[in-house]
């Protein structure tokens, strides 16, 4: 029988057996060959910090309401992963837009096959590696968040958490015309995969002071832009700290529990800054909308990755399948070891 990875209850991961059944009239049945995780929203969902275990997302209302608990703890099972590549080896008689042997992607978990609607998958781009279709992800909300930033030519940025996400956004803030890029990040490797992917200056938050030390390399002014992606309070706190008079912070993260080091008493308080969300690629129309929607989005990232523009040298860190149990809990034991979290099937 197929197998797959869920978690059962918090931080608890396991791999488990599933039947398998046949295609329906539109659906295609894949086969994995390649997958890898979204490590801050997964981490959240999978310790139990996210805003979903004890509140519903009113679409109507833009708010999350209480809910009642529907089940026991022990029952709560989570599926793991966010992109597959594989081939498809079965179709449905109603399938017109694939064939078996095609390859495909999609937002898909660690399963070693899929059934889903064929509008569910999308061809894997001309051109592209596997491991370069499974960053189209964190490469779409790196996209995001400097397009909120309206990053431009000549301006300064400084991106916080130098994730998946943060080192794409180093590049394409590059990219963008920023004249000089700032990574801040407590981890050595991630610092120097900052500075290979085109940071002028890397900043370990731990040992200095981050904003501080912002504002003395940009003349005492601050960057233009900081984009923040580690998810940390502390390093918004710090983002909107090196952040010049009037300047943007573009918050990417999926935020949890108390917000015990972010004083809004302070610089914020002063300096007339925009705090800006909307990485989130769900969250439709964008503000540049109809120009921009969706689609272009994602056309944009293959484009870029088609082009060489974007690196991911170092980035993926890939597993056997079954050793995926014990790679989650390297994850929340060492994270400095990981940056994405890939895995490959047999």
């Amino acid at each position: 029988m197929p197998r797959e990875i869920v978690a059962v209850g918090k931080g608890k991961v396991v791999i488990r057996e599933y039947e398998e059944r046949m295609p329906g009239p539109g659906e295609v049945c894949i086969r994995s060959e390649l997958s890898a995780e979204k490590h801050g929203t997964a981490l959240t969902f999978y310790k139990g910090l996210s805003p979903f275990e004890e509140k519903s997302w009113d679409e109507e209302l833009k708010l999350f309401v209480p809910k009642k608990k529907e089940r026991k703890e022990n029952s709560r099972v989570m599926h793991l992963g966010n992109m597959t590549v594989g081939t498809i080896v079965k179709v449905g008689k109603k399938v017109t837009t694939f064939k078996v042997n095609d390859r495909v992607y999609g937002y898909l978990p660690f399963r070693e096959t899929h059934i889903v609607e064929e509008d569910k998958v999308h061809p894997v781009p001309s051109g592209l590696r596997d491991e370069q279709v499974v960053c189209i992800d964190p490469a779409v909300v790196a996209l995001m968040s400097v397009r909120e930033g309206h990053i431009s030519l000549g301006d300064k940025v400084a991106v916080f958490g130098l994730g998946a996400i943060g080192l794409l956004a180093v590049q394409m803030a590059r990219l963008s015309g920023a004249s000089f890029v700032v990574g801040v990040d407590p981890i050595p490797a991630r610092r120097k995969l900052a500075e290979e992917c085109g940071a002028d200056l890397t900043i370990d938050p731990v040992t200095s002071d981050a904003g501080l030390r912002i504002k003395l390399a940009t003349e005492r002014k601050g960057v233009d832009v900081a984009i923040e992606a580690s998810g940390s309070y502390k390093a918004l706190q710090q983002a909107i700290r090196g952040t010049r008079y009037g300047g943007t912070i573009v918050p990417v993260s999926f935020y949890h529990g108390e917000a015990k080091d972010l004083n809004l008493g302070e610089e914020w308080h002063f300096n007339r800054q925009v705090m800006v969300s909307g990485a989130r690629v769900e969250s439709e129309p964008y503000r540049d909308y109809p120009r921009w929607d969706r689609e272009r989005v994602y056309r944009t990232v293959i484009e870029l990755f088609q082009r060489g523009n974007l690196k991911i040298g170092g980035l993926l860190q890939v597993v056997d399948f079954d050793d995926v149990p014990q790679a989650y809990g390297e994850i929340d034991k060492h994270p400095e070891k990981w940056i994405k979290l890939g895995v490959r099937y047999r």
